[in-house]
């Protein structure tokens, strides 16, 4: 048994449609990883889980001495996207730059996991939680008393 064409462009689009919209909070910030990278990465992410489906209920069934496991797939998934991740942070003079986008990065990964896997409600929500975190937190970021500033400066 092999999925349906419908069913394998569903769950494409469901990974790339999710990952935009965090590609998108990320590019409107004008951060080094933006739209297409979120795009892409979770696109990839369902390509190779649908592969690995693929795979597993098609060629590999019944071959002999064999025994598939789709969810090893994650393992070099989760593995690649956190050395992309790792490509978007930039160590400075006195600070880190680009950890946020590279949580985003992992967090599109695992969004087309589970787009790849059928699983939409977690990939919605996952979504959903997460611009909330990119926005909110962004947000109170911006209005809290930074480390440098000497007017917040609270010892005695």
């Amino acid at each position: 048994m092999q999925l349906s064409l419908d069913t394998v462009l569903l769950r494409l689009l469901a990974a790339t449609f999710l990952g935009t919209l965090i590609g998108w909070e990320r590019e409107s910030k004008n951060k080094p990883a933006g739209l297409r990278k979120h795009m892409l990465v979770g696109l990839g992410s369902a390509a190779f889980f649908l592969i690995s489906i693929e795979f597993t209920l098609g060629p590999l069934k019944d071959a002999k001495g064999i025994s598939p496991d789709p969810t090893r797939i994650f393992q070099g998934i989760i593995t690649g996207i956190g050395f992309l991740g790792a490509g978007a942070i930039i160590q400075g003079n006195k600070d880190v730059t680009g950890l946020t986008t590279g949580a985003g990065i992992w967090l599109a990964g695992g969004i087309g996991l589970a787009c790849g896997g059928g699983y939409y409600a977690i990939a919605v929500i996952t979504t959903l939680i997460t611009l909330f975190v990119l926005v909110l937190a962004g947000w109170l970021e911006r209005r809290s008393p930074k480390k440098d500033d000497p007017d917040t400066d609270q010892s005695p």
